[in-house]
């Protein structure tokens, strides 16, 4: 049996203005200056608190959460700032879920609520075998959330990967000691995930399901 651990922002879907507007409105209710978009995408795939602590050091970074929270809400439904699936991974996702040698988890960044909201949207609720979030586990890149993952199904952490678009999700999946593979299609570049320990680069969906191949089956 392989474990296919899953990243969500920036990996499954692409929640970028959602998330720099949040962010946005959050530093301004605090009247800070909010800092350049590449700056504000390069702590996804953090928890809150640890992402404004990246961003603001000495700002309060507890009440910056909070307001990204209501802004979140407020957003939430507002086509302007939909956060769409990136072409290709439902098909993938649900191919997996087909599969008998295959677990699904995902292992995020977002809160329960976050991951709920994906879920209703998507119906993919029965098809994930395992949910690690920000709410439950330390902050990636801890490896907490994949050992959690990997005790939660069995799988030993030779036959799982963990897929995602930030450096944040491979040193997780480094320090776990299992396999990590970038996407090419998020938000932290390619030559960073590869310096931050990628085993492999996936340009594409189609490409996951042939990465999986040659990780090892469990016992």
């Amino acid at each position: 049996m392989k474990l296919v651990i899953f990243d969500v922002d920036g990996t499954l879907i692409d929640s970028q203005n959602y998330i720099c507007e949040a962010q946005r409105r959050a530093f301004i209710a605090h009247g800070i200056e909010p800092p350049p978009r590449e700056r504000m995408l390069s702590i996804v795939g953090l928890s809150l608190v640890r992402a404004f602590e990246t961003l603001a050091p000495d700002a309060p970074a507890e009440s910056l959460a909070e307001s990204y929270k209501a802004a979140w809400t407020d957003m939430r439904g507002r086509p302007e700032y939909d956060d769409p699936l990136f072409p290709g991974a439902r098909e993938l996702i649900e191919t997996l879920a087909r599969r008998d040698d295959v677990l699904l988890g995902v292992a995020t960044g977002k809160s329960r609520k976050g991951v709920r909201n994906l879920f209703d949207k998507t119906g993919w609720a029965p098809l994930f075998t395992t949910v690690q979030t920000a709410d439950d586990h330390p902050s990636k890149p801890a490896p907490d959330m994949v050992l959690a993952a990997l005790a939660e199904t069995g799988v030993p952490a030779h036959a799982a990967v963990v897929i995602g678009d930030s450096t944040f999700d491979m040193q997780m999946a480094c320090s776990a000691g299992v396999r990590a593979l970038g996407v090419s299609w998020g938000y932290h570049a390619p030559d960073a995930l590869t310096a931050a320990g990628a085993h492999a680069i996936l340009p594409d969906f189609a490409a996951v399901l042939h990465a999986i191949e040659i990780a090892p089956a469990g016992a």
